[in-house]
């Protein structure tokens, strides 16, 4: 009776996918709620400025970069819009005296999600 064990890269590729399509999943229901108008969201952002027609782009901003994330082919173009996205999140987190935890926590998560499916991403990281 053999032992089955994993690659370490097998397990960092399984790793990596779980959390892009958490971290997706994540921006999608975030968007879903924008796009829905669930009051304590549409509240906090209307205190930040963004109601009526400015909400509904957001949520399409989100949404957009999340699924292009999400798809492999566009995964290239979804992180940089995705950390576009969380960075300017970021910074109204910050203009509003609120914490940026939230925020950049998915950041972070979704950044190590791509390293871990596929390193190539930090090629400028990468010693030779």
């Amino acid at each position: 009776m053999g032992t089955s064990q994993r690659s370490p890269r097998s397990t960092r590729h399984v790793a990596g996918t779980v959390l892009i399509a958490l971290g997706s999943l994540v921006l999608l229901a975030s968007a879903a709620a924008k796009f829905a108008r669930v009051p304590q969201v549409a509240a906090q952002l209307g205190a930040f400025g963004f109601t009526g027609g400015r909400l509904t782009l957001i949520a399409i901003a989100e949404f957009v970069s999340a699924a292009l994330f999400l798809v492999r082919q566009t995964r290239s173009a979804g992180l940089l819009l995705v950390s576009a996205f969380l960075g300017g999140a970021i910074a109204t987190h910050l203009q509003h005296g609120q914490s940026v935890l939230q925020p950049a926590i998915v950041l972070g998560l979704l950044w190590l999600g791509a390293w871990l499916r596929h390193p190539e991403t930090l090629w400028s990281v990468v010693r030779t």
